[in-house]
């Protein structure tokens, strides 16, 4: 069985071969195999433009549902340590953990630097 390598963009197990190039699935990048390119994801930045980088603290600017729950996280909420994810299937790019409703990803456009 022959073994197809991860997508370079998402890191998505689900691509397939075409025509003699790679295809994801997941996202529908294409790439030839036999030209390695570093794929360098872009840059998130906040709601204002600022650039957000791992381990960056910030302040959710809008209140927030949270789906399958009954509150909301309320404008004004500082969250630490947030980790930057590159998954371009939901939209959301900050995985992170708030106080009083653990582990959640967000969308870069509702936050800011703190």
């Amino acid at each position: 069985m022959l073994t197809l390598p991860n997508c370079p963009s998402c890191n998505s197990e689900y691509t397939y071969e075409d025509r003699g190039l790679f295809i994801c699935s997941l996202c529908a990048h294409e790439w030839n195999p036999e030209i390695v390119e570093e794929i360098v994801p872009e840059q998130i930045e906040d709601a204002h433009g600022t650039p957000l980088v791992d381990g960056d603290s910030v302040i959710v600017i809008k209140d927030l549902k949270v789906r399958g729950s009954s509150s909301s996280v309320k404008k004004g909420i500082k969250v630490k340590n947030i980790k930057l994810i590159h998954d371009p299937s939901d939209g959301h790019d900050i995985d992170c953990r708030i106080d009083g409703f653990g582990q959640m990803k967000l969308k870069s456009e509702f936050v800011k630097k703190a």
